[in-house]
């Protein structure tokens, strides 16, 4: 991760970005309470990220420049690890801006000085694409407000808008610690704890929006060599969009959702792909005789809706786990479509 090769600013409001016929605006809204999430207790084994120490005690020696490791310039708490996220996001921000030559806002439900951002006509008014990382671990009690839920139904209504949702993982939710014991055996990191549940926000919209969709479990994808993740089985007869238009992959990460469907209609959804799991590693998921799972699901435009709603995790859009052309056609697509 590069230096930028602008001033940051901070504490400035949102300058409203002029529509511009085939140029979308696209925003991303981190659903997290930024205090809740760095001030866990870091003696509380679950449903927490990791400090910035243990990221560099697993990561060793990735995190040992002092631009990283000197506590005088970054901090070595939570808060250093959720910080990791925002330089990881730059490359996918720049990626936006220079395809579609609008800044790409990234707004959190409440950010590090306590304010606190509803999905409401500030953030929609100007927006295209609107990206929800559901990045908030469940116990911190982020609930979608009907207000909300109602403001995103009437975004959808407008033509040519498009919701990502990207609830994460939900890990460890069985009551029985072998079988947590197992999934965490499975994907195989460990900085991620016995139990780490994600996405109560993004739950919350799918339940008011009417997205037949739960995610579940952290399965870790099948590799074709070291950290290169395995093609994806593309339903390419259903992409009549062309969402995965000279995409064969996505990048590489221990812990993936799948993205259950909860709909026997099969008009309402489409899983556009799946990605293959590695089953060398029992998980009760493969147990149960699965050898993929969902990862990339559309929902094309229904009755008053006239947006698309898209699912994929939001790992996709993070530099953190690496990326390839596939990668870029993959974003291009989304933000362009």
């Amino acid at each position: 991760m590069s230096e930028s090769t602008t001033a940051r600013t901070y504490n400035q409001s949102h300058v409203s970005r002029p529509y511009t016929r085939g140029r979308r605006r696209v925003s991303i809204y981190v659903a997290w309470s930024y205090p809740a999430e760095a001030g866990r207790n870091p003696a509380e084994l679950d449903n927490r990220f990791s400090t910035m120490t243990e990221v560099r005690r697993v990561a060793w020696p990735a995190y040992e420049e002092p631009r990283w490791s000197d506590p005088l310039q970054f901090q070595q708490g939570i808060a250093g690890s959720l910080e990791l996220f925002f330089w990881a996001w730059v490359p996918f921000q720049s990626f936006v801006e220079e395809t579609t030559g609008h800044a790409v806002p990234v707004y959190q439900r409440i950010d590090q000085a306590g304010f606190r951002t509803l999905l409401d006509d500030r953030v929609l008014a100007d927006t295209d694409t609107l990206f929800v990382f559901g990045l908030d671990h469940m116990i911190t009690g982020q609930d979608a407000e009907p207000e909300e839920i109602d403001a995103l139904r009437q975004f959808l209504q407008r033509e040519e808008t498009c919701l990502v949702l990207g609830p994460h993982h939900d890990v460890g939710a069985s009551d029985d610690l072998t079988v947590r014991e197992m999934e965490h055996r499975h994907h195989g990191d460990p900085l991620v704890p016995r139990q780490q549940r994600f996405a109560r926000y993004v739950r919350g919209l799918m339940q008011g929006l009417g997205v037949p969709v739960e995610n579940r479990y952290g399965l870790r994808p099948a590799v074709r060599e070291p950290n290169k993740i395995a093609p994806l089985s593309a339903a390419r007869d259903l992409d009549t969009r062309g969402w995965l238009e000279g995409v064969t992959t996505f990048n590489f990460h221990q812990h993936l959702p799948h993205y259950a469907v909860t709909t026997d209609d099969p008009d309402v959804i489409h899983v556009l792909a799946r990605q293959p799991i590695d089953t060398s590693r029992p998980h009760p998921f493969t147990e149960a005789g699965n050898t993929e799972f969902n990862s990339f699901l559309w929902m094309p435009p229904s009755g008053d809706r006239a947006g698309d709603v898209l699912l994929a995790d939001s790992t996709i859009f993070s530099s953190l786990f690496g990326g390839d052309e596939s990668l870029g056609n993959f974003w291009k697509n989304v933000v362009s479509k």
